[in-house]
C-alpha cells in the first residue's frame, strides 16, 4: 500500500509449519488447486486460533444495502482441525452474528469482550470432524473498513458508492474471517447490489452490469484478509491491452484510461525484473475522492486515488507501486505486521526498478532522493534512537496502524538497494528472482528472510556482511551511516535554476512533478507573501491540476498565510479524501490560532466526504490542537 508505514526485535526463530488442506464448502462446490504449506509465526494481531484450526476456503454471499449503509450475508468456511480441538475463534468487529452453523447444524456461539485494536473473538463449537462453518451476519454502523458515499460524494454525483479498505486489521469489520497477514485462504462470492450498480472485488471480475445484478466471483490464490476488497458503484470499464484495464465513474473513465496507458508495458517490464505475473488478469480502479490512500495493491485490481488522474502522466508511478506488490506483499507475504518492511520495503525497492527500466536512472534517482527525504524527515520526527526507526517492529498491544509511516517504505528500500550495491546488480536480481518464485504464495518473517539471504546470496562472506552490517539497517535505529545516496543530476540542474528568483520560464520548461517538488521543497521553510504571490501569478500554482504540488503549495500557504490560495485550499480539502495530503494541511492550520479556527470549520463541513479512517486521524489531531 503507497501510504505510510513502521516496524520491532524478536529475535528467533518460529518454524511452526501448517499444512493446508482443501475442502469443499457447504454452500458452494468448487475445484481448487493445490496450496502450498505456509510457515507462521504467532501474530499478536488477530484473536483467531488459525494458527491451530485450517480455515481454508471461504465462500461469501453478500447483499450490498445503501438503504441501511449495511452488509448483510454470510461467511461459510471450510475447516480441518488437525489438532481435534473443540472451538473455532474468528475475528470480528462491530459485526452483529445473527446464527451460526456448523456442518449444517445451528449451535450456540459465543462473542468475547471487546478488546482494544482488535475488536471481538467470536467463539463457534467445533468437532474433530468438523468440515464446514456458516457465520450469518450484519455489518454494524462502525465498520472501519467501510466507506458509503452518497452520490454527492462520488465524481459524477449520480448514484451512491461503496468500497473497502481491509488494511491493516479491517477485513474483521465486514467478513467473520480470520485476520492476519499469515494466514492465506481462497475464495469465491456472491454479491447482490442495486440495479443497474457494478460490483468488483480482489478476484476475477466482470466488465459491465448485468439483468440479475447478482454478480459472482472467484479468486484461486490463497490470500490474507486484508487483501479482500469490495466495490460497488456506477463502474464502467476500459482495457489498456489483453490483459489490463481500468475501471471508473462514466465521467472519469476517459481520463483514467490516458493516463494508464503505460499500465500494460509495466506489467511485462516487471516481469522481466522478476518472473512471471501469477494473477491473470491486472486492472485499476479510480475510486471517488474520498479514499484515503494512494494505492491499495487487491490482488487483480488496484484500487488507487483520483488524485493521480494528473492529465499528463507524471504521477504513474503509484501504479508501478501497487503493481510490484503482486510480487512482494501479495505473492510473498509479511507474517505479521511486525514484518511489514518486508512488504513495503521489497515493494518500493521494486518500484524504483520498474520506473528506471521505463523512465531512465535520472528519473528513478529522484525518486530515490524523495524516498530519502521522506525517511530523514520521518526519523527526525520520531527521534534517531527511537526504537519505531527499526526495520523489525515491535507493535505487539499496540494498533498494527502505528507502524505505518516511511520508515518500512524508505528504510526498507534503501537496505534492498545497498545489498544490490555491494553484491552487484546481476547478483541481486537474480536472488530476488528465487526468492519471489521459492516462496510464492507464503509467508516470510524477517527473520527467515534475514537467513534466507546469507544462505543464497551472501554465502556466509563475513567482509560482505560487514560491509552491510545487517544489525545496524533491521536491529538498529536511525539512518544508519552506510546509507545509500543518489545525488540525482536533475535535482543539481532545479537547485541551479533555484540560484534565480523567480526561476526562468525556460528552467521549468519539461519539468516533472518531481523536479517541481524538489524546487518547492527549496522554498518550503520560509516562504513569504511576496515570494508566493510572484510564483503563482508566473505559474498559477493555486490552481495546479496536479494534486502533489497543489498541496505542497497549500502547505506553503498556511505557512504565511498567503490568502490568495485559501479559497481553492478549501475545494482541495473538500474534494480530497487522500490522508498524505490532509494531515499536513490540517496540522499546519491547526499550529496558529486562526488557522485552528478555519481548520475546525473546514473539518466540520467536510469530514463526511472522508473515509473512516482520515476522520479518526483527523479528530485526534484536532482534538489535541484544541485541548481536548
Amino acid at each position: 500500500m503507497l501510504n505510510f508505514m513502521r516496524a520491532m526485535c524478536l529475535k528467533r526463530m518460529v518454524a511452526a509449519t501448517l499444512p493446508v488442506v482443501f475442502l469443499m464448502s457447504c454452500a458452494h462446490k468448487h475445484s481448487k488447486p493445490a496450496m502450498p504449506a505456509v510457515a507462521t509465526q504467532r501474530d499478536a494481531h488477530t484473536l483467531s486460533n488459525a494458527d491451530s484450526i485450517q480455515v481454508n476456503h471461504l465462500f461469501l454471499d453478500a447483499t450490498v444495502d445503501f438503504d441501511k449503509k449495511m452488509i448483510v450475508g454470510s461467511a461459510s468456511w471450510d475447516v480441518k482441525n488437525p489438532l481435534k480441538l473443540h472451538d473455532l475463534r474468528l475475528d470480528t468487529y462491530d459485526l452483529s452474528i445473527d446464527s451460526v452453523r456448523v456442518d449444517g447444524k445451528l449451535v450456540a456461539f459465543r462473542l468475547d469482550q471487546l478488546v482494544k485494536f482488535l475488536g471481538t473473538a467470536l467463539h463457534i463449537p467445533i468437532t474433530e470432524h468438523t468440515t464446514a462453518v456458516a457465520i450469518y451476519y450484519k455489518t454494524g454502523h462502525h465498520a472501519t473498513a467501510l466507506q458509503w458515499l452518497d452520490p454527492t460524494q462520488t465524481h459524477d454525483k449520480k448514484h451512491p458508492f461503496l468500497y473497502t479498505q481491509s488494511e491493516s486489521i479491517y477485513a474483521r469489520s465486514w467478513i467473520p474471517c480470520p485476520d492476519g497477514p499469515g494466514i492465506r485462504f481462497t475464495y469465491d462470492a456472491r454479491v447482490r447490489v442495486p440495479r443497474g450498480l457494478l460490483a468488483l472485488m480482489s478476484a476475477e471480475n466482470p466488465t459491465t452490469t448485468n439483468d440479475s445484478s447478482v454478480y459472482t466471483f472467484r479468486m484461486d490464490k490463497p490470500i490474507p484478509a486484508y487483501l479482500m476488497a469490495l466495490a460497488v458503484g456506477d463502474i464502467t470499464f476500459q482495457p489498456i491491452d489483453s490483459r489490463t484495464g481500468v475501471y471508473a465513474e462514466p465521467g472519469m473513465v476517459a481520463k483514467a484510461r490516458y493516463e494508464f496507458d503505460d499500465v500494460g508495458k509495466m506489467v511485462g517490464t516487471a516481469e522481466q525484473l522478476y518472473g512471471p505475473y501469477r494473477w491473470g488478469r491486472y486492472d485499476v480502479i479510480v475510486l471517488p475522492p474520498g479514499f484515503p490512500i494512494g494505492g491499495m495493491e487487491n490482488p487483480r485490481l488496484t484500487f488507487c486515488t483520483p488524485t493521480i488522474i494528473a492529465g499528463d502522466r507524471s504521477l504513474v508511478n503509484l501504479v508501478a507501486h501497487e503493481l510490484a506488490h503482486s510480487w512482494s506483499g501479495n505473492l510473498v507475504t509479511n507474517a505479521t505486521w511486525n514484518d511489514f518492511w518486508l512488504n513495503e520495503g521489497f515493494t518500493n525497492y521494486f518500484e524504483r526498478r520498474i520506473m528506471e527500466q521505463m523512465m531512465g536512472k535520472d528519473y528513478a534517482d529522484m525518486l530515490w532522493e524523495l524516498g530519502y527525504a521522506d525517511f530523514e524527515s520521518d526519523v527526525k520526527d520520531k527521534g534517531a534512537t527511537s526504537r519505531d526507526t527499526w526495520l523489525k517492529d515491535s507493535l505487539n498491544g499496540r494498533d498494527p496502524d502505528d507502524g505505518f509511516s516511511d520508515i518500512p517504505y524508505e528504510k526498507g528500500s534503501h537496505f534492498l538497494k545497498l545489498v544490490e550495491n555491494t553484491v552487484g546488480r546481476e547478483r541481486f536480481d537474480k536472488f530476488l528472482a528465487k526468492y519471489f518464485g521459492e516462496h510464492a504464495f507464503t509467508t516470510m518473517t524477517t527473520e527467515r528472510f534475514l537467513v534466507y539471504l546469507d544462505s543464497n546470496l551472501l554465502m556466509g562472506d563475513t567482509a560482505l556482511k560487514h560491509k552491510i552490517d545487517i544489525d545496524a539497517w533491521v536491529y538498529g535505529p536511525g539512518i544508519p551511516a552506510n546509507c545509500p545516496r543518489t545525488h540525482p543530476v536533475r535535482f543539481k540542474a532545479v537547485e541551479n535554476a533555484a540560484a534565480t528568483f523567480p526561476v526562468p520560464l525556460a528552467a521549468v520548461k519539461g519539468w516533472s512533478t518531481h523536479e517541481w517538488l524538489h524546487y518547492l521543497h527549496l522554498l518550503a521553510d520560509t516562504p513569504t507573501i511576496a515570494h508566493m504571490k510572484v510564483l503563482d501569478d508566473r505559474f498559477h500554482l493555486t490552481h495546479s491540476g496536479n494534486a502533489e504540488i497543489a498541496d505542497l503549495w497549500f502547505q506553503m500557504a498556511v505557512k504565511c498565510n498567503y490568502q490568495p490560495a485559501f479559497g481553492e485550499m478549501e475545494r482541495f480539502v473538500s474534494t480530497v479524501g487522500r490522508r498524505k495530503f490532509l494531515e499536513p494541511l490540517y496540522k499546519g492550520l491547526s499550529q496558529t490560532p486562526n488557522g485552528l479556527k478555519t481548520a475546525n470549520l473546514y473539518f466540520k463541513k467536510y469530514r463526511n466526504n472522508y473515509h473512516p479512517l482520515t476522520q479518526e486521524s483527523i479528530q485526534k489531531m484536532l482534538s489535541k490542537a484544541n485541548g481536548g
